[in-house]
């Protein structure tokens, strides 16, 4: 009997199982197993014309894998780039397009510079800061007061939005004394802000979206009698 054809001993193979996790890491594992083994075969053909072929028949399998993707721009030089980077960089072909380097791979962004704002009330916001130092910037008169009244209601809002309570007047002139830097003093004003009780209604109507007529289910009325005409047999007493 030939030997290939003989029974396998069961212990054997499953002694012989191979895992995945004692397998070579894939670099891309969108494309699967199989295909990082023909880019490691590819890498190890001698012969250049050769590996040019395979290289360009790996590319096409590739591509078909990604259908979607056929028309989007550059999507050929993508697929050069990944099958480089799946070979670690050790795939030598000729490219069509420029061959990708570790180095600039490795590479990382330079961090961004994020306005750090730390203010001492939160719920105010960093815009109402920003108001303040306009207001600040402003000369005496009708535009000022009217804006400082503005401003001095959307932190009365404000507070009311994330403290559900009641807030008296004085707390937001302190507050705004001090975020104004003592430059714009209310403390001592006869001026009232809007009341709390418009302010929450706000509040509620905002965050409460109110539901699209098309969203609405029909009124089903009942005992409702029809307009239509009596049909001439509709009394007709049976035979």
């Amino acid at each position: 009997m030939v030997p290939k054809y003989q029974k396998e001993i069961a212990n054997d193979v499953v002694f012989n199982l191979e895992y995945n996790s004692e397998r070579q890491h894939l670099i891309i594992p969108e494309y699967g197993r199989h295909l990082q083994k023909l880019i490691d075969q590819a890498t190890a053909i001698e012969d250049r014309v050769e590996r040019n072929k395979a290289a360009k028949y790996i590319i096409q399998v590739m591509g078909n894998l990604n259908p979607h993707l056929r028309d989007v721009l550059d999507f050929q030089h993508k697929l050069w780039d990944q099958i480089f980077i799946m070979s670690d960089f050790k795939l030598d072909v000729d490219s069509p397009y420029p061959i990708p380097s570790r180095e600039v791979l490795q590479l990382k962004p330079d961090v961004l510079n994020y306005p750090q704002n730390f203010p001492k009330y939160r719920f105010y916001g960093n815009n109402i800061k920003y108001m303040i130092d306009v207001a600040n910037k402003w000369e005496d008169g009708e535009m000022k007061n009217a804006l400082v009244k503005v401003i001095a209601n959307h932190m009365k809002k404000s507070y009311l939005s994330w403290n559900k309570d009641t807030v008296k007047d004085d707390v937001i002139f302190e507050h705004l004394l001090e975020l104004s830097d003592g430059k714009i003093n209310l403390t001592q004003s006869t001026e009232e802000l809007l009341n709390t009780t418009d302010l929450m209604r706000t509040n509620k109507r905002v965050s409460n979206k109110i539901m699209p007529p098309s969203n609405q289910k029909p009124k089903i009325t009942k005992n409702v009698k029809s307009n239509n005409p009596i049909h001439k047999n509709q009394n007709r007493k049976p035979l």
